[in-house]
Parts: structure tokens; sequence; C-alpha cells
């Protein structure tokens, strides 16, 4: 059985080695949901926008870069976690190098495009709301959004080998314990502190939509984030002032709050480990599986106040409207 400290050296990301067959049972089912729920809603997403051509705006862009980089987690990656758990621990394919660097891989590729295309949502969100459109226009042309995609993936492809300790541990050459386990830490560090950076400037773009909101009535409508001249069908009555600042206001510390959820425990369970010990392990799966969740969350986050991703859902779903009406 290992111990804490061989069970987060050897292989941290593998949230499945546990000593109850049942639980590895629980945690095989837990992945098992998130990736057949995670790949509809981000397939869904995608599907939509490519669909609708009233639904293709730069904002939905990065969503899209968003789901497409989390199908890397939920379709691929999470399955595998879920036929692994209910391997026994001795399983030569837990132990393969190989298999351990394109598990490694699809994760970290999958979590930095997908944090990345967080802050490229609220960054144009952000733009959007609390600039001049001339500004707006002539940041997010075609061609600079197709760059701040393609830079996100470029992002992700350099890190991803250059962290062999957090994304493919115990792969390649085993260096000595402590060097190992020095290295995990000082890459656990390294994690915890990118994450803290996105998340102040993801929260600084939120915070000052929600100052603009409150102080900007009349343009409190477009914080359902689309540009009002591309809204295929006639915009319904809208609510008192007061009433629709504080919804939209909601709608924004709601995801925010969603957000920090699945990713701070993971910082600050790296940082605890980097200044004083190690945490336990079942805080080490839990943190990372927050994470990893926010895969298949990300599309409803992003959707669920969009009267038109509703429309366009409704005319593809059974006993839809139909695409011609929609």
């Amino acid at each position: 059985m290992p111990n804490a400290s061989s069970w987060s050296a050897s292989s941290p990301l593998l949230l499945l080695w546990e000593d109850s067959s049942g639980t590895r049972i629980f945690l095989s089912l837990l992945y098992a949901v998130l990736a057949i729920s995670g790949t509809l809603s981000n397939v869904m997403v995608i599907y939509l926008v490519f669909s609708f051509k009233k639904l293709q705006t730069t904002s939905n862009a990065f969503i899209v870069n968003g789901c497409a980089a989390d199908l890397s987690v939920c379709a691929l990656w999470m399955p595998q976690e879920a036929v692994l758990g209910l391997l026994p621990p001795n399983s030569s394919s837990l132990r393969s190098a190989e298999y351990r660097l394109l598990r490694g891989g699809l994760l970290g590729l999958g979590l930095t495009v997908s944090l990345a295309s967080h802050l490229l949502v609220a960054f144009n969100r952000y733009v959007l709301i609390t600039k001049l459109p001339s500004v707006y226009q002539a940041l997010y042309q075609r061609r600079h959004t197709g760059c701040m995609i393609g830079l996100s993936w470029a992002l992700a492809l350099l890190l991803v080998p250059l962290l062999p300790g957090l994304w493919t541990p115990g792969s390649g050459q085993q260096p000595p314990p402590r060097q190992m386990d020095g290295s995990s830490r000082y890459t656990a560090l390294l994690l915890a502190l990118a994450v803290l950076g996105q998340t102040a400037l993801l929260l600084h773009c939120y915070l000052g939509i929600v100052r603009r909101v409150r102080g900007s009535a009349k343009r409190v409508s477009v914080l359902n984030f689309h540009l009002l001249h591309q809204l295929p069908f006639p915009a319904a009555p809208p609510p008192p002032r007061r009433a629709q600042r504080r919804l939209s206001s909601v709608s924004v510390l709601l995801l925010c709050c969603v957000f920090l959820l699945g990713t701070q425990p993971l910082v600050w369970v790296s940082l605890l480990g980097f200044f004083l010990r190690p945490a336990p392990p079942a805080l080490q799966a839990a943190s990372w599986l927050l994470l990893c969740s926010l895969s298949a969350l990300n599309p409803l986050l992003y959707t669920w106040r969009s009267e038109e991703f509703r429309r366009a859902a409704r005319s593809v779903l059974p006993r839809g409207e139909g695409p011609a009406a929609a």
C-alpha cells in the first residue's frame, strides 16, 4: 500500500490508487458520468455555434476554443481514468511510462488551453462592456481573434513538455526519490502561481463588468455577452433596470464562484505541499477532481444565461421549433 509521499510523488494525476475497491468503483463511476455529460455538453455547444450563423461571434469563438480543449479532458482523459480505476494498483498499464506520458499530455493540453480560454472570454467581455465600440472592433478583428486562439494552443504545447514533473510523473529516466520529490514540489508551485495569476486577471475583468453594470443602467442589456445587432430574433421586453442589474451581477458572480471552487483547492493544496507538508492523498485527489470537473461544467457556465443558445438548442432537440423557424 503506497503512503502519502509515494502516492503523490509517483502519480499525482492517477487519482484512483485507493485501498478500497468500493472507492475505486465509485471514482470510476464519477469519472464516467463527468466524461459522458462533459462530452455531450461540449459537443453540443460546438455544434450550435457552427450550425447557427448568428451565434458565430467573437466571444463564442473563445467559448468554442475552450470546449475543444475540454473535450481533450472529458472525451479522451476521463474515460481512461474510469477504466484504470477498476484495475488493480499493480497493473502493468499503470506502470507504463509511455502510457502515463500520453495521459498526462492529454490532461495538460486540455487544462492549459481551457484555463487560457476562460481568461480570453473574460477579457473579451470586459472590453465589450467597459470600452468604446471602436476599441472593441479594432482589437477583436478576425485575424486578431485567430492569433489569440492559436497562442493559447501554442502556449499549452510549450508548457506540457516543460513540466514533466506535473503532467507525466515517473516517465523517462527515474531520478533519485528526493530529487523527484523536489522537482514535483517546484512544479506544483509553478502551477499554483500560474493559476493564481490567471484567477486574479479573470476576477479583475468580471468585477470590472459588475462595477460598470451597477454604474450604467443603459448598457446593462449587453450582459448577455453578445452584440445586440447580431441577435437573430427580436429582444424580449426588458425587466426593470434594478432587477436586471441585480440578476446580471448575480450571474457574473456565480460564474466566478464556480471557477474559484474548481481551481483554488488545487492552488492551496500545492502551496501547502511546497511550504509546509504534503496534503493527504484524499485531499490531493479531491482538488484535482474539482479542477477536472470544470471541463464538464464550462459549457453550462457560459451558455445557460444566453437566450440565443437556448433557442438554438430547442431547435435541434426533439420537439424543437426546427432550424428554419429558429
